[in-house]
């Protein structure tokens, strides 16, 4: 055996990856992965994209999209500018980024529970332990040694789909600022909104304090132009460069070009609009058919927002029996126990809702409620 880094033993498979190659099964129903619709990925008639971005970039991104990028998070009340913004190949890379920046072995993250699992993923191979969020009083805990930061999705939450609302997201910068702790705001769904829903970033209540936002264009244009960004407080920006310029030196400038043809593009709020609809029309669609076939046996929240529904089931149900059966009979989701980051057993499950037509969904749902009924 060659002889590894001590970190490789912590290396884990992904469960979504892993799920993501069973959903491409023939005749398989998934509502396990944060897919977006096929049909709402950007088509725009493009012309040949200019030969030098051919060539090497620079790491932070094209200066134009930067530039656009830096616009539209002035329009959300963040402090930022072009020079203190990063385009990022996906946001699963500003993850990987702020987790190099920040933990040790040992060193003390806050999230919340659930939590995106692939986040979990990468702060536990760097070595966190995790402290857990009280939204209604995010500093309760933290004693005289505060985490060194705290990652949380504020907006449309991946998995719960819950929104923070101003007082939490308030009470979140207010901890973050009195006890000199990070603050790391994952925004990928702020777009994908179906009712009214406070979305201001908590960034931008972090004047003072230390702060990185990142967004996705994944959930808008499309996921296969892997294109994200954030931008990070002037403390934490210059060394968030040089941890990407050691990753992978640049992002593609192909997919960056095709993303500013997409912001500038002046159908860009009516498609957004359209999009919406869509998802809503679906959500709804969705909620229906839960109500159907699993609304003696689980319970749940319209989300306001995001691609999710969070389901609680009754007690004494084994969520990944409850899997293995339904792959056997065509149907895939995510077990909840994948999102928390104290780990243990959960009669919970996420449901991702926009990738299945009406009709698989009706489906893929009967199963799990007659799985349920025995």
């Amino acid at each position: 055996m060659a002889r590894l880094s001590m970190r490789s033993a912590d290396i884990k498979p992904s469960p979504v990856r892993e799920m993501l190659n069973v959903s491409q099964r023939p005749g398989m129903i998934s509502f396990a992965g944060g897919l977006p619709s096929p049909e709402t990925f950007a088509g725009l008639a493009l012309p040949p994209p200019p030969r030098e971005l051919l060539q090497y970039g620079p790491t932070e991104g094209e200066p134009a999209l930067r530039e656009r990028i830096a616009l539209d998070l002035a329009e959300l009340g963040l402090d930022t500018s072009p020079d203190r913004v990063m385009v990022l190949s996906g946001s699963q890379q500003g993850v990987d980024l702020a987790a190099k920046l920040v933990i040790d072995a040992g060193t003390a993250l806050a999230v919340e529970s659930p939590a995106y699992l692939a986040a979990l993923q990468v702060f536990r191979f760097y070595g966190a332990r995790f402290q857990i969020i009280d939204r209604s009083a995010p500093g309760a805990g933290w004693g005289e040694t505060p985490p060194s930061m705290a990652y949380v999705i504020p907006t449309f939450q991946n998995p719960s789909g819950h929104c923070w609302t101003a007082e939490e997201r308030q009470a979140m910068a207010a901890a973050c600022r009195a006890r000199d702790v990070i603050l790391f705001e994952d925004d990928p769904y702020r777009d994908l909104v179906y009712a009214p829903c406070d979305r201001r970033p908590v960034c931008a209540d972090m004047a003072g304090g230390s702060w990185i936002y990142q967004g996705s264009f994944s959930k808008t244009v499309a996921p296969g132009l892997r294109l994200g960004y954030l931008t990070a407080s002037p403390d934490l920006f210059p060394l968030l460069v040089q941890l990407k310029q050691a990753a992978d030196l640049h992002t593609n400038r192909l997919s960056q070009w095709m993303v500013l043809q997409y912001l500038n593009d002046p159908g860009r709020a009516q498609r957004m609009e359209q999009v919406r609809d869509l998802y809503r029309r679906k959500r709804d669609a969705f909620a229906d058919a839960l109500t159907r076939h699993l609304g003696d046996r689980a319970s749940w929240t319209l989300p306001p927002g995001g691609l999710f529904f969070w389901l609680t089931l009754a007690d004494g149900v084994d969520v990944e029996v409850l899997l293995q059966r339904c792959v056997e009979r065509g149907v895939l989701f995510t077990p909840g126990a994948h999102f928390l980051a104290e780990g243990g057993a959960s009669s919970t499950m996420r449901l991702n809702f926009s990738l299945a037509e009406p009709e698989a969904a009706e489906r893929g749902l009967a199963v799990i409620g007659a799985l349920l009924r025995g």
